[in-house]
């Protein structure tokens, strides 16, 4: 403990020391955080000068996130992730952010992921057609991988469009982030090489004349609103590598969970494929259609509640604070878990129960906007949340009417709290055809 830490008003906390980072063991302390001293708690590290912070109430969150969030910059962890992605808009702070933030916005607008919607569409019913041999022999499949692949499909095909099957023609070098999810050293030097690959496409789309709809596009044709500027292709670069990890990773964890869970809840899965049968005709539907499927949605955010991909976020004070009644030092590192915070039982009740009905009606709502944030919140929020929900309600609406997974092993899966929320293995599901709506006689 420093000299002057007596001299403030610190939250309560444990007298043994703790160093907390984006690991089993610092989920499993804070989780006895939360128990023995509350919503906002403190705990000191052996090699950090200044305390941690653990907070869990939704008030104080947002006092860090949107309220006083400009004092609070990118935290423990984020040098790691900044290693892998380069210094896109997840891991940049400051004015760069801002102007990033501000160029790439308008490609993830609903419009714009609207018109990106039929490659999302495309891919969809070609899994239609492969899971159809599957089902035929009743296989099962690893539905982790399976959804880590869909993922980065999606991904790649938003970005690059037209110039995919050149990039991924023979050895695909993305292949590896969808079957290897460790993100280690060894990950850093692939992604490395891949940013090659990705820097010759910018290259040649800038010296080019043809521009599709696609992500890649819309980075070339942004402007400073200041300055006129394009982005360099460093900075291209850097944002499509963080598109890319991070975009398929936070689709293809969520629908991992959401199979699972729908295979554990049958009468939940029933209710979903009846509003995909009654309000969707087959391949025939409109993206209106399909962004209006209000149980899809709530099964899909009562999934991201119980499992959100980014189970920690972290932030470092870089002036005085005050939070809750207590005092945050300038250097404090402070932990929001949503994991933790979204299993509050002062603000969810029953929180182990997977239960769509939480997010319905104008109690839904406040609830959602208290103590539900997957996607962080204030102007750090995720810019491609919208196209997340696109990609999910797209797979579930083609293929759930079509196919029903069931988990090969009944047991519970445990987590693996790694950068990103995992199950703790592949998840095995079998695959079977459903019965058609209306059978011929």
């Amino acid at each position: 403990m420093t000299a002057t830490a007596t001299d403030l008003r610190l939250p309560p906390g444990p007298a043994e020391r703790h160093t907390l980072n984006a690991d089993p063991a610092s989920l499993a302390v804070m989780t006895r955080l939360a128990a023995e001293h509350g919503d906002l708690a403190c705990v000191w590290s052996a090699d950090r000068p200044h305390p941690s912070l653990f907070l869990n109430d939704p008030a104080h969150i947002r006092h860090v996130l949107v309220g006083n969030h400009g004092n609070y910059v990118k935290g423990v962890g984020f040098e790691r992730v900044r290693m892998l992605m380069g210094n896109g808009i997840i891991t940049s702070d400051g004015e760069h952010w801002r102007r990033q933030r501000t160029m790439i916005q308008p490609g993830f607008t609903r419009g714009s992921v609207a018109r990106l919607s039929g490659r999302v569409l495309e891919h969809n019913l070609e899994l239609v057609e492969a899971w159809r041999g599957l089902a035929d022999r009743g296989e099962a499949i690893n539905i982790t991988t399976a959804m880590s692949h869909y993922g980065l499909e999606v991904i790649l095909r938003a970005i690059f469009s037209v110039d995919l099957p050149r990039l991924v023609a023979g050895a695909n070098p993305f292949a590896f982030l969808a079957e290897d999810p460790t993100r280690d050293i060894r990950t850093v030097l692939k992604v490395r090489e891949l940013g090659r690959v990705i820097h010759e496409c910018i290259v040649a789309r800038r010296a080019g004349g043809e521009r599709p709809h696609d992500f890649l596009s819309l980075m070339l044709d942004a402007r400073d609103r200041k300055t006129g500027a394009a982005m360099t292709d460093g900075e291209i670069l850097d944002e499509l590598k963080t598109l890319i990890v991070a975009g398929h990773e936070t689709s293809a964890g969520t629908l991992n969970w959401c199979w699972y869970l729908l295979s554990h809840h049958p009468e939940i899965e029933q209710r979903l494929l009846e509003e995909v049968r009654s309000q969707l005709q087959g391949e025939a539907f409109g993206f209106e259609q399909l962004m209006g499927l209000d149980y899809m949605a709530r099964v899909l955010k009562e999934t991201l509640r119980l499992y959100p991909p980014v189970w920690l976020f972290t932030r470092r004070a870089v002036g005085a604070d005050r939070i809750g009644g207590y005092d945050v030092p300038a250097g404090s590192h402070v932990f929001i878990s949503p994991y933790l915070l979204h299993r509050n039982p002062r603000f969810w009740e029953d929180p182990e129960r997977f239960d769509p009905e939480r997010f319905a009606g104008a109690a839904g709502e406040a609830r959602e906007k208290e103590a539900f944030i997957p996607f962080s919140a204030g102007s750090r929020r995720c810019a491609g949340e919208y196209f997340a929900f696109v990609e999910m309600h797209m797979h579930l609406a083609l293929l759930m009417p079509r196919y029903r997974l069931a988990c090969v092993d009944p047991a519970p899966m445990d987590i693996d709290p790694a950068i990103n929320l995992r199950s703790r293995s592949g998840i095995m599901m079998t695959i079977s055809h459903r019965p058609r709506e209306n059978p011929a006689p």
